[in-house]
């Protein structure tokens, strides 16, 4: 009979070894928010995820799971929930090193050649306006100006899933001079014409706010000219 010459291990009962009382709950709320988010790279985000929340951060969850979108042919990686946490993360920052952006592309696991296309568009330098590089970012998801837009608006309302996604019509229309100007044929004064139907026929009657619906209303002249 030959006998060991390692040491028997201490056993422990479940009333000897202390569990942090938070420790449950974290490993619960962890487990939902990667059930949620799906990430590519599970470890990168988990390190981003407990990151966020030792800084006091926002992490980046997604508010619900994210069915794949039937239209989007190719996986580029970038969907509007990845871009819900990124706007809740950023937006407070207003203008912020690109340093900064690319940081919270990867720990989403947005490929990096999606970060260089909307660099590239925007012709961002060291910085960006971070309601800019959203914009872009939206336009790279949606099928054309009008779609852009109407996704800008379902990202950026206080209003339930399925309401009406108003936003107020002075953001609105920030984002819809900024595309126009990133497109390069719409002119002046055919987005003029636009802000003053817009302003006029709905706006005015709906506390200074704005939905998808009043701008792909049939008398609305175009978005894209």
């Amino acid at each position: 009979m030959t006998t060991s010459n390692m040491p028997d291990e201490p056993y422990y009962t479940s009333e000897q070894i202390p569990i942090p009382p938070e420790l449950p709950d974290i490993l619960l709320q962890f487990s939902k928010a990667a059930i949620r988010t799906q990430p590519g790279d599970v470890l990168a985000w988990s390190a981003a995820y407990f990151r966020a929340l030792a800084n006091g951060e926002t992490p980046p969850v997604k508010e619900r799971l994210e069915m794949p979108v039937a239209t989007q042919k190719t996986d580029t990686g970038l969907t509007m929930g990845l871009l819900k946490i990124l706007h809740k993360q950023l937006s407070p920052k207003g203008t912020l090193p690109l340093v900064d952006i690319r940081k919270k592309f990867d720990d989403v696991n947005i490929p990096r050649e999606q970060y260089d296309e909307i660099v590239q568009i925007g012709s961002f330098n060291v910085d960006a306006q971070w309601d800019h590089f959203l914009a872009i970012a939206v336009s790279k998801v949606a099928k054309n100006m009008t779609d852009t837009l109407i996704k800008i608006c379902e990202l950026l309302t206080s209003d339930p899933p399925g309401a009406n996604a108003r936003i107020p019509f002075e953001q609105w229309k920030k984002y819809y001079r900024y595309l126009a100007e990133i497109d390069g044929d719409i002119r002046e004064p055919h987005i003029k014409e636009v802000i003053d139907y817009l302003a006029n026929e709905w706006v005015i009657r709906q506390n200074g706010m704005i939905h998808p619906r009043n701008f792909i209303h049939p008398e609305c002249p175009k978005l894209e000219g």
